[in-house]
C-alpha cells in the first residue's frame, strides 16, 4: 500500500474486543493507522506513547488513531491500559491488515509503518522508519495538516 492507494473495508477486533471497522472509523474523518512490531516493547512504547501526546493535535484536523500489532487482545488491552492511549489497538493476530497494508513480514513481526489515509480511504501519506519511532506521529501530523491547508 503506499499514497494514492485506497484501503478496503478492514475490519479487526480491537482490545476490548470489540469489532472495529475501518469504513466505521473513516466516516468520521481522516484516519492514522499505525503499525507496530509488538505491544510492551521499548519502541512500540515510546512510538504509541508520541502518539497518544500529540492526540489532541490529531483531533484538531479531524483524525482519528489506531495502532496495529499482531498481538492479542489481551496483550493490547495490556499495553493500552498501561500507557492510557485513549485510542482503539487492532489485534491483527492472523496479520490480515498488516498483509493488505503490505507490511506483513514473512518471518518475525510486523514492519513499523504509518498510513495516513483520507476519508475517501485513500492513503496520503506513508511513514516508513523502524528506529526513529518519533517520526511517525510527526510526520503523520504534518501529512494531516498539509491535506486540510494546502499551500
Amino acid at each position: 500500500m503506499d499514497v494514492g492507494d485506497k484501503v478496503g473495508d478492514l475490519a479487526g477486533v480491537d482490545e476490548t474486543g470489540a469489532e472495529l471497522r475501518f469504513s466505521d472509523l473513516l466516516a468520521k474523518g481522516p484516519l492514522v493507522v499505525f503499525f507496530y512490531p509488538a505491544a510492551m516493547t521499548y519502541g512500540c512504547t515510546k512510538e504509541s506513547c508520541h502518539f497518544r501526546d500529540l492526540a489532541e493535535e490529531f483531533a484538531a484536523v479531524g483524525a482519528g488513531i489506531v495502532g496495529v500489532s499482531a498481538d492479542d487482545v489481551a496483550k493490547q488491552a495490556q499495553f493500552s491500559a498501561k500507557h492510557t492511549l485513549g485510542f482503539p489497538l487492532v489485534a491483527d493476530t492472523d496479520r490480515s491488515i498488516a498483509e493488505a497494508f503490505g507490511v506483513r513480514r514473512r518471518r518475525g513481526p510486523n514492519k513499523r509503518s504509518t498510513f495516513v489515509v483520507g476519508s475517501d480511504h485513500t492513503v496520503i501519506a506513508r511513514i516508513d522508519s523502524e528506529f526513529a519511532m518519533g517520526r511517525h506521529a510527526d510526520q503523520a501530523l504534518e501529512a494531516l495538516r498539509s491535506a486540510t491547508n494546502p499551500a
